[in-house]
């Protein structure tokens, strides 16, 4: 139940707050001449909602808007303890709702002070306000939204959703049995193409690593005469260096070291290097002896580094992804294989979950005509009370004529639409042929006042419900609204005096200019103001005395009255 509603520089309203911690139950009602900003209220909950928002809605050059809701929940309404419980967004007994619009574009939503998507905040509000309004008279004329209030009156969502999730299932399970169909059509073709190419790159007998190394064998090859040439050349320089002055200087300090110890160390050192030489001149004959200098061999190799390239070409950018490709074409061989065995699987378990879903289809289909049934004969006896005496309405449920699965959708297989005669002895019509303004005012809140009943939702919120009522209509409307009142808490926009004298607490809105700029302006109106309000709305801004008497009677009566 909203319990507290902030708004600050949105639109013309520089700052608002109304209290209504105090309204448990009750009529709250909000009046002023056209265009002094009465819609904004309903705006700033749109935005809470996770309605879009503009930067231009922000009032004057402000930086940015604020609106923020608190609202009560109730220990009972599980499924808003659940939603709020699962995002980890518990803060006892309250629910605060905040949104911030900033001058640059950018837009911020937070429950309970942690920031939270527009789509969880839509889901949020939605177990806590119910909004009525133009938007929803727009729906009420559309057939593709009567199945949800008749499944909404009949509380039909689980049955719904229990088909739902079938009817996803038989689609998925039949788009796998179309790809399987589409394989087999051409699975000889596939077959064929498959097999060429795991044979192609088992022909080629694959060794990971093999391209870098024939690539080094390669280069030699090529270069295998200035190999030998400059090898060659570095030997015969070596070997002259070994067996001539190296062999000289080593026998003098040698020789030396016999007339001088400390020399010793310095005679056994030059040993070690020409012993260290004789080895690197083996070293370089042996590598000589190994040059390659095949021009077979070198033709030999590029042939199979061009193979090898074409397979990589084919088959993947490295060997290691061709070998993968080729480990891959042998599963999808041995699946074309078991081709009509897996088809066989998915068509007994596509039978099977149609077989399931057409019952439950048919279990939906039965339950929702009982409900028809009841929300007719429901809708009928709320609109008695909204002085449609004699009025037929009728929730008729048809289905296709096509059997199974044909003709089906994800809510099943019913076509709901609601018919509406105002006068005796004219057939019901589809509501979008016939129903005026007035009549079809009075149809939404008949609906709203039937679906209240049936959710958790503490508050409804009216726009305008009294458009295009007048007479004893708007006395009947009144009473409605009244009588909710009795059991929600109920916020009403509204040009009728009718349903304003009902009031638990009434809000004028007014529009003024000060320090030359515009503000909408909102007071809550004490008995005497209300009777003024009242008198404006009966004959103007000017009311006659008889004006405001009959303002005050009416107030008198709707006080004596009470609710029914």
């Amino acid at each position: 139940m909203l319990q507290e509603l902030r708004v600050h520089n949105l639109a013309l309203i520089d700052s608002l707050h109304l209290d209504l911690a105090d309204m448990k139950t009750g009529l709250i009602v909000f009046t002023g001449e056209t265009g002094a900003g009465k819609s904004i209220i309903l705006q700033s909950i749109n935005l809470l909602t996770g309605g879009r928002g503009t930067a231009a809605w922000i009032r004057g050059d402000c930086g940015q808007a604020g609106i923020e809701a608190l609202f009560s929940v109730r220990p009972d309404h599980a499924e808003m303890q659940a939603l709020l419980n699962d995002h980890a967004l518990i803060n006892g007994s309250h629910c605060l709702v905040r949104r911030i619009l900033s001058r640059e574009g950018r837009s911020r939503l937070f429950i309970n002070d942690q920031s939270v998507t527009t789509r969880l905040a839509g889901a949020v509000t939605a177990g806590l306000i119910n909004v009525a309004s133009q938007h929803d008279h727009q729906q009420l004329l559309s057939p593709r939204h009567h199945l949800d209030y008749l499944d909404d009156y009949g509380e039909l969502h689980e049955l719904r959703q229990r088909f739902t999730r079938l009817f996803r299932r038989w689609q998925q399970t039949s788009s796998q049995l179309r790809d399987l169909r589409e394989k087999e059509q051409d699975k000889e073709q596939q077959r064929d193409y498959l097999r060429f190419q795991l044979d192609e790159i088992n022909r080629a007998n694959i060794t990971v690593g093999e391209e870098e190394q024939l690539s080094q064998e390669r280069d030699r090859l090529k270069a295998s005469d200035t190999l030998i040439r400059l090898v060659g050349a570095s030997r015969r320089m070596l070997a002259e260096a070994v067996t001539g002055s190296l062999v000289e200087i080593r026998k003098n300090m040698e020789q030396a070291a016999v007339h001088d110890a400390e020399l010793l160390p310095l005679a056994e050192r030059i040993g070690s290097v020409g012993f260290e030489l004789e080895d690197l001149d083996s070293l370089l004959r042996r590598y000589l002896d190994a040059v390659p200098v095949d021009p077979a061999r070198l033709e030999i190799i590029s042939g199979r580094l061009a193979e090898l390239k074409q397979l990589r070409r084919k088959y993947g950018a490295t060997l290691e992804d061709v070998l993968a490709f080729a480990r891959a074409a042998e599963t999808d061989l041995a699946r074309l294989d078991s081709l009509e065995e897996e088809i066989g699987r998915v068509e007994r378990k596509a039978e099977e979950i149609s077989t399931e879903a057409v019952l439950r289809a048919a279990e939906l289909t039965q339950a929702r005509r009982e409900t028809a049934t009841r929300m007719a004969a429901a809708m009928e006896r709320e609109l008695v009370s909204l002085s449609f005496s004699q009025a037929v309405f009728q929730v008729r449920v048809s289905e296709p004529e096509e059997l199974g699965m044909e003709g089906m959708q994800s809510t099943g297989r019913d076509i709901v639409e609601f018919f509406f005669s105002a006068n005796p002895g004219i057939p019901p019509q589809p509501l979008a042929r016939i129903v005026s303004g007035g009549e079809l005012s009075r149809l939404m809140l008949a609906m709203k006042c039937l679906l209240a009943r049936k959710d958790q939702v503490d508050t409804v919120i009216f726009d305008e419900v009294d458009a295009g009522i007048g007479g004893q209509a708007a006395e009947a409307v009144a009473e409605k609204i009244s009588e909710l009142a009795g059991h929600h808490q109920v916020l009403c926009i509204t040009h009728l005096p009718q349903i304003a004298a009902c009031a638990d607490l009434h809000f004028k809105v007014e529009k003024r200019v000060e320090h030359g700029l515009t503000q909408t302006m909102i007071h809550a109106l004490e008995s005497r103001q209300r009777v003024e309000e009242l008198a404006r709305m009966l004959g103007g801004a000017t009311p006659t005395a008889q004006t405001l008497k009959y303002a005050q009677e009416l107030m008198t009566r709707k006080a004596r009255g009470g609710r029914s």
